[in-house]
């Protein structure tokens, strides 16, 4: 019998995925000193393909490259170049090679653009990350015709993927990132008509999508990630993600992926922030299921007229089968269990496997570690973006042509991507001189 994960999904523009289960984004880290796709980016997201995924969904392509995510992200603005395209086309090919669908994630880092790249980021207004460290630069508010040109360059983005192979595109309003900022009443305190009401704040994420459908036209997917909450009081709730939804609905969305949190409340990640979650009357029945958004994807789902996907951490075979037979959810969407196993969808699929690796808990460190006086935050910390270091690490060696390395200790993982950071930005900046 064929199990709920092996199904096809036939989306609304009609494109048909062969099975349910995506690698969600993630970010790699692999574009050269002026943010072009490269050899190293073919090289894993083939291995990706090869893995049996029936989406793939790439990490963060920014429409502007004075506000990346990270060093290393490839950029797509106007103005671009035949040798781009070309890079971009041989991603595609790659990322496409076992008949799977491969969506191009579109973004703009807001302000959660690290001072390695910009010391000033750009933020619906001027409220600061509260990360420590000093990472995050005091960012400014953006003006109405900023605005405007960003509707466009995602447009611009959306096409160019589109005439250079890959299959769809997500537009990247969660995770804090600037469409998810404007979304928070805790970070958008304009007082022009992009901020205020819901309907305000919502404006930015509902005109790109408008205008990325008038650039792809009807037959092209076009996909939306959004926080089911920020987890955070006074940032955006789960009752204005539900209006949200609807109005995506008449948007003609084909998809939607349910996430929540940011960089200040990491819950994407499974990791607390250096404040309380906010979790705004969640069912505590829901808290005990592997998958993080579970619980609020069953409420989204009763207003959505689109396929759902849900990610954040799902483990084992049985819950994704659960998900699609008995919650009504499209797709599954699996993120870290690749960096350590590129090819566990297959494994899945095949019934082969009924669990994902789940590395996670071994990356923990404990207080001992760090003395008996240190701060429960800079613990926090440590832990959350050492994590995401050794993880961060292992996309790189496949990139590279070497296997994931599991032996990593999480402290000098945590080191080791610092330098890489520090060495990619300093050669990106080098390229602009």
């Amino acid at each position: 019998m064929k199990q709920p994960i092996a199904e096809p999904l036939t989306l609304p523009c009609g494109v048909v995925v062969p099975n349910r289960l995506a690698k969600a984004a993630m970010t790699e880290g692999l574009a050269d000193a002026r943010n072009y796709a490269t050899p190293e980016l073919a090289r894993v997201y083939e291995r990706w393909s090869l893995g049996g995924a029936g989406i793939l969904l790439t990490g963060n392509v920014q429409i502007d490259r004075r506000y990346l995510e990270r060093p290393g992200n490839v950029a797509v603005e106007p103005g671009t170049t035949d040798e781009e395209r070309s890079r971009l086309q041989t991603w595609a090919e790659a990322g496409t090679r076992n008949g799977n669908q491969l969506w191009m994630q579109l973004s703009h880092a807001g302000r959660q653009t690290p001072a390695l790249i910009n010391k000033q980021p750009v933020a619906p207004s001027a409220i600061k990350l509260k990360m420590p460290g000093g990472q995050f630069g005091t960012p400014r508010a953006l003006t109405e015709e900023e605005i405007l040109d960003i509707v466009e360059r995602f447009a611009h983005a959306a096409s160019v993927a589109k005439e250079t192979g890959f299959t769809g595109v997500q537009i990247h309003s969660a995770h804090g990132y600037l469409l998810s900022e404007f979304l928070s009443p805790r970070v958008n305190q304009r007082k022009d008509r992009w901020g205020g009401s819901l309907e305000n704040r919502a404006r930015l994420l509902l005109a790109t999508v408008k205008r990325t459908r008038e650039k792809v036209g009807p037959d092209f997917p076009i996909v939306v990630k959004l926080n089911s909450t920020d987890f955070q009081k006074g940032g955006f709730s789960s009752e204005e993600c539900i209006q949200v939804v609807q109005w995506l609905g008449e948007a003609g969305l084909d998809l939607l992926e349910i996430s929540g949190g940011n960089y200040e409340q990491p819950k994407m990640v499974g990791v607390e922030g250096l404040e309380p979650v906010f979790e705004e009357g969640e069912r505590r029945s829901t808290r005990a299921r592997e998958a993080y958004f579970m619980g609020y994807a069953a409420r989204i789902r009763e207003v959505a007229t689109m396929p759902l996907m849900v990610t954040g951490g799902f483990r084992t075979r049985e819950a994704m089968n659960a998900a699609i037979a008995e919650d009504g959810i499209a797709a599954v969407g699996l993120a870290r269990p690749l960096c350590v196993l590129p090819d566990c969808p297959k494994s899945l699929l095949q019934g082969t496997m009924d669990q994902t690796p789940g590395w996670e808990k071994k990356l923990r460190i404990g207080p001992g570690l760090l003395g008996p006086n240190s701060a429960i935050t800079l613990l926090k910390a440590v832990n959350a973006w050492g994590a995401q270091g050794w993880f961060c690490l292992q996309i790189l060696r496949m990139g590279h042509g070497k296997d994931p390395n599991t032996r990593m200790s999480v402290l000098g993982s945590l080191v080791r991507y610092q330098k890489n950071e520090m060495r990619t930005a300093k050669a990106m900046k080098a390229a602009r001189t």
